[in-house]
């Protein structure tokens, strides 16, 4: 499992109120757009960005906004009846840039491109906030198989030579038609025809986990639809704003835009504090 560093176990003593007085420690820095793993035993629920929610395998696992400012991220724990807590610090945003070339048309949006786009966005936006029952587990299971090398996850992207937002998702490149998977069980929330995305499903898993799979030839569910980790939900594409065919797959957790790669890993991957 990656660690953050002999300065967490300062940090927590400090936070605790082990030991004998000392100066106090820096907490541990993390990426933004990662996944933070805070595991004990005993631990009976979690806290992040004012939000409680219940442990995952023993563990508070939190999701770092790709797009969350730079300073301290608080976090809370129960153990025992005891309220525990730590921080950490999210770092700057250092991905690097991708410059990519489009036609203007796709770039340069008309009046009446802008409010489908805006109208689009509004749609999603819905999809962050509904909680429910946990349905999936970590690692979630690739959207392809096999899951070729891939990502620019938080890259910056020029487009144009336009700076434009960062990528929030993972990219991977298959031919045309190549099946595309649930990572996990869950329920269809959205199925559309998106300007950017093309023709787009979003799967919600519980715990306010979504998972996104855009660009896609065809669209194998429908809305409301139950799926099960590993089912076929669609097609490898290239609908919307896309240079050839591939699989766009984004997580959206408690809001929070993180690198599926994180999710997809082993544990290991996942940065821990202790």
């Amino acid at each position: 499992m990656t660690r953050l560093g002999p300065l967490v176990a300062l940090a927590f003593a400090a936070a605790l109120g082990a030991g004998a007085p000392g100066p106090a420690a820096e907490p541990p820095v993390v990426r933004p757009g990662t996944v933070v793993r805070w595991a004990g035993e005993g631990v009976e629920w979690c806290e992040a960005g004012g939000l409680r929610f219940p442990p995952l395998d023993g563990a508070c696992v939190v999701p770092v906004d790709l797009l969350r400012k730079a300073g301290p991220l608080a976090l809370a724990r129960g153990r025992e009846g005891r309220r525990e807590t730590a921080s950490v610090l999210v770092g700057p945003f250092d991905y690097p840039v991708q410059k990519l070339t489009l036609p203007r048309s796709m770039v340069e949006l008309s009046p009446e491109d802008l409010a489908r786009v805006q109208r689009e966005n509004r749609e999603m936006a819905r999809l962050w906030t509904p909680d429910g029952p946990r349905r999936f587990r970590l690692p979630l299971a690739a959207p392809l198989d096999p899951l070729p090398a891939g990502g620019r996850f938080g890259h910056r992207r020029v487009i144009n030579g336009s700076p434009r937002s960062p990528h929030g998702g993972a990219d991977y490149t298959v031919p045309q038609g190549r099946a595309v998977l649930a990572a996990a069980d869950g329920t269809v929330a959205l199925v559309a025809d998106q300007f950017f995305g093309g023709n787009a499903v979003f799967v919600d898993h519980g715990d306010r986990l979504i998972t996104m799979y855009m660009h896609l030839s065809r669209v194998d569910v429908a809305e409301g639809q139950d799926v099960k980790r590993g089912e076929r939900v669609g097609a490898v594409g290239s609908t919307g704003r896309a240079t050839g065919p591939h699989l766009h797959f984004g997580v959206r957790w408690r809001g929070a835009r993180v690198d599926p790669a994180l999710l997809l890993g082993p544990e290991e991957a996942i940065p821990s504090i202790e």
